[in-house]
């Protein structure tokens, strides 16, 4: 019960920045079209500092029990929450930012503020661990519908940043490196950056858009119903068959944190990928927007049913 107040508190404030984004636009500051720079930033700056900084840990046995559990649990969801997604796609023709919207949770910008702020900065590694195997479906299946791309370009895939961050940061646990103080700090400060700065896009792009069309749009919350109710009822099933927290002395906090990271609202990353590659960021703000407002309710009720589980 105290997870799931604090977890309300958390994204209550994160609403508050979006609302922050929504205001500088609405006050002339700046456009609604100025939030593409700041995509870029997040996108290509940001959340490879988050991913090299989880990685920043001592390297124990324990830990490496930790990941690797974190590891297989991310992996056996994404693909077979992905088996599910498509499927749905097809029964209730969805549209590409539709399927991305109710498939990619917004791990990356939230699960870091959210597990720092209910269980402790030291578990945040186990979260980046889910960010990095949904970095790599980002990188290829989202890429690949959002821009319409007929095939994958693997170059550009592997030699993305995010992806070259995740290999610098497994690189630097394994060998037991870590990186200079003066360095380290300014990666995690950047770093610090994720949260607001994604939910200021948001807003940024919630602003420019006609809100009576978006909240008396049916299909928005048709959306919002899959990405925050059906899903992660999917997964809790699987993580509960999968009997996986056995594995490991924390095996049950580690589980949670997998959960919470697939029950965050839709991914800011598939706005600031349609911005990016010319598809309909706009639907996909708004979709962001009303997930992340009813998740207020949605997100601390199923870490309760987990918890009960």
């Amino acid at each position: 019960m105290t997870i799931s107040i604090l977890l309300m508190k958390q994204i209550a404030q994160l609403f508050l920045m979006i609302f922050m984004g929504y205001l500088i636009v609405k006050t002339g500051i700046v456009e609604d079209t100025d939030s593409k720079v700041l995509s870029k930033i997040i996108l290509y700056l940001v959340i490879p500092c988050v991913i090299i900084n989880a990685f920043q840990v001592d390297y124990t046995s324990d830990t490496v029990k930790g990941l690797l559990l974190a590891f297989i649990a991310s992996v056996i969801t994404q693909i077979i929450l992905l088996i599910v997604i498509s499927a749905l796609g097809k029964l209730f023709h969805l549209n590409e930012v539709e399927i991305a919207s109710i498939y990619y949770s917004n791990s990356g910008n939230l699960i870091v503020p959210i597990v720092t702020f209910i269980l402790g900065k030291e578990w945040v590694l186990y979260g980046c661990v889910f960010m990095s195997v949904q970095l790599v479906f980002i990188w290829t299946h989202c890429k690949k519908i959002i821009s319409q791309e007929a095939s994958y370009d693997w170059k550009k895939i592997v030699l993305n940043i995010n992806m070259i961050s995740i290999f610098i940061g497994i690189l630097l646990f394994f060998t037991k490196i870590h990186l200079p103080e003066i360095i380290n700090d300014s990666i995690s400060s950047v770093g610090n950056m994720i949260g607001p700065a994604s939910m200021i896009v948001t807003g940024m792009l919630f602003a420019g858009m006609d809100l009576k069309q978006i909240f008396t749009n049916k299909k928005v919350y048709f959306i919002s119903v899959l990405r925050l109710i059906v899903l992660p009822i999917f997964a809790l099933i699987l993580i509960q068959l999968s009997h996986l927290a056995a594995f490991s002395a924390d095996g049950d906090k580690i589980m949670l944190i997998v959960f919470l990271a697939i029950i965050t609202p839709s991914a800011s990353t598939v706005t600031q990928m349609c911005q990016v590659y010319g598809n309909d960021s706009q639907y996909a703000s708004a979709i962001n927007v009303v997930t992340t407002l009813f998740s207020i309710v949605t997100m601390p009720l199923l870490v309760m049913l987990f918890q009960m589980f």
